[in-house]
């Protein structure tokens, strides 16, 4: 069953009425750990204003709200500990911990946080840039320039040829095997960013691509779009580099899955309920 979209309950917004005293939920990273509340009961979100949290970040950013509550990320210095009965978790490890909900305002308030912190400066003139008062962007006063979010597309793809699945090993993966997966390069259309993927890391010529699905990831500022594809023709021939390993694999005789928090075991668990 597709999971409700959150914009059916969240709505974004770039101006908050008061960042400092109105409460709300609060997203606040050093790096990719966030603070999150630790009580008998669970785990969740702190809720409230930055005097009642006893934090002094070092910038601040309004997401919008989330049911009629307001949203803030904020990034901390590194050296700052978590108040009592807070702690920092790496965010990974909070998906299945935190509301669906939840886990997936905080993938978006990392990248609004690390956006934020690297473009203090403008690109083009070096410049201290401002906030746009009408849209989530840098502006420079000096020459003018805006830089946005970045966000960097990737495809991942199920390839399938009599009735088996294509999955390979990723050497920065530690032995685990997982699916071709790549960014989109300037120019590129989706359809040719997963034929050349495929093509350069396991060899292999694809037919019949279509589109499954897409995930935000923002590990650390991607949007993973996921397809399904037919063998065409080709023998398995590894890069050596990025892909160590390949190998054709039966519903039976897939590996140790892939972390739930992917897109890549959905498209898994679509090949495994062909049979």
């Amino acid at each position: 069953m597709a999971r409700e979209s959150v914009y059916k309950k969240y709505k974004p917004a770039n101006r908050p009425k008061d960042i400092t005293s109105a409460p709300g939920y609060w997203f606040i990273f050093k790096d990719y750990e966030m603070i999150v509340k630790v009580t008998n009961t669970g785990i969740s979100i702190p809720y409230g204003n930055l005097e009642e949290l006893k934090i002094a970040p070092v910038r601040t950013q309004y997401l919008g709200t989330l049911e009629g509550k307001p949203c803030y990320s904020a990034e901390v210095d590194p050296e700052t500990e978590a108040p009592k009965g807070m702690e920092f978790r790496e965010l990974r490890s909070l998906y299945d911990v935190l509301e669906g909900d939840i886990f997936l305002l905080a993938g978006k308030a990392v990248q609004m946080v690390t956006w934020d912190r690297d473009h203090q400066f403008c690109g083009r003139c070096g410049a201290a840039t401002e906030n746009s008062p009408y849209e989530m962007a840098k502006v420079c006063p000096e020459c003018g320039f805006r830089s946005f979010v970045r966000l960097s597309p990737a495809v991942i793809t199920a390839i399938v040829k009599d009735d088996k699945l294509l999955m390979a090993k990723h050497g920065y993966r530690g032995g685990m095997y997982s699916l071709i997966a790549g960014f989109v390069e300037p120019g590129e259309t989706l359809k040719e960013a997963v034929e050349r993927e495929i093509m350069e890391e396991v060899g292999l010529k694809v037919k019949n691509i279509k589109y499954f699905g897409s995930q935000p990831w923002p590990f650390p500022h991607s949007l993973m779009v996921a397809f399904t594809a037919e063998y065409r023709s080709g023998e398995i021939k590894v890069d050596g580099r990025e892909i160590v390993d390949a190998k054709w694999f039966g519903p039976e005789e897939i590996p140790r899955m892939p972390p739930r928090i992917s897109i890549t075991s959905e498209l898994i668990d679509w090949f495994i309920s062909k049979f």
